[in-house]
């Protein structure tokens, strides 16, 4: 895709963090943005306001990625409000809760993955994209251990994007593109934050190690990048110090 002036993005988990700073890039480029937020409206609504402040366009729709009539809904409001959806970033995560269901973490990092972009391939044409943001620790997971309080978040979402993996030919079928984008540990994120309160210094190790952490805002524009960027399909970007990632994983 080389411009998005006038094309529809449905970011998902996009009322904060990575995500809100997604959308909004995402709309300074020209796109018409999707905001989507499981609870919180009045973050999803002030995103929405700094967009449109900026001269954007961008809608709220509330939607839990785990169930399928509000993915669906997700996706008429778009069609609804802007004619189409072109791109679908898949950023919407979690599974660290501990009040959502022992499979929470399963259901929304992967079932919930493929469910929504099966529902968004009835509105995705030719020429569309779509991105999946995970995160080393997850992306390596089988080949690099990682923390034992991140490892089950850590498996469900290796286990979404094998299973978004797989349907690269059903996507190539209709013309669509996949990548995905890994970051290492993001500098003031909830993941971050909840694993840095569960082991204490995990950040600073992990910061030692990459020799830097990316910011919200920093990873965000690679994930922006990523949607119009001229990569092959199933392209695999690695943003941060990923060196010690492939280096394990290498000698496995």
């Amino acid at each position: 895709m080389s411009s998005l002036a006038g094309k529809t993005a449905v970011v998902t988990g996009s009322s904060r963090g990575v995500g809100a700073d997604t959308a909004k890039l995402l709309a300074a480029q020209g796109a018409n943005v999707v905001v989507n937020y499981r609870q919180k409206a009045p973050r999803a609504n002030k995103v929405v306001r700094e967009i449109e402040e900026a001269g954007g366009r961008a809608i709220a729709v509330q939607a839990d990625m785990t169930a399928p009539e509000d993915v669906r809904n997700l996706f008429a409001r778009a069609v609804e409000a802007f004619g189409g959806v072109d791109v679908l970033v898949l950023n919407a995560s979690g599974g660290m809760e501990t009040d959502l269901g022992e499979d929470y973490a399963l259901r929304l990092n992967r079932d919930a993955q493929d469910d929504t972009l099966t529902a968004a391939l009835e509105h995705l044409p030719e020429g569309g994209r779509v991105v999946f943001v995970t995160s080393h620790q997850a992306h390596f997971i089988n080949d690099v251990e990682t923390m034992p309080e991140y490892v089950q978040v850590a498996k469900s979402k290796r286990a979404g994007e094998d299973a978004l993996t797989a349907r690269i030919p059903e996507l190539t079928d209709k013309g669509i593109t996949f990548v995905v984008v890994s970051g290492d540990m993001i500098e003031g994120t909830v993941t971050a934050t909840l694993l840095n309160r569960a082991r204490p210094g995990a950040l600073e190790q992990r910061r030692e190690a990459a020799g830097k952490l990316y910011s919200v805002r920093e990873f965000a524009e690679e994930i922006a990048r990523m949607v119009t960027a001229d990569v092959p399909t199933g392209h695999v970007e690695l943003v941060g110090g990923a060196d010690d990632f492939l280096a394990q994983a290498g000698q496995k």
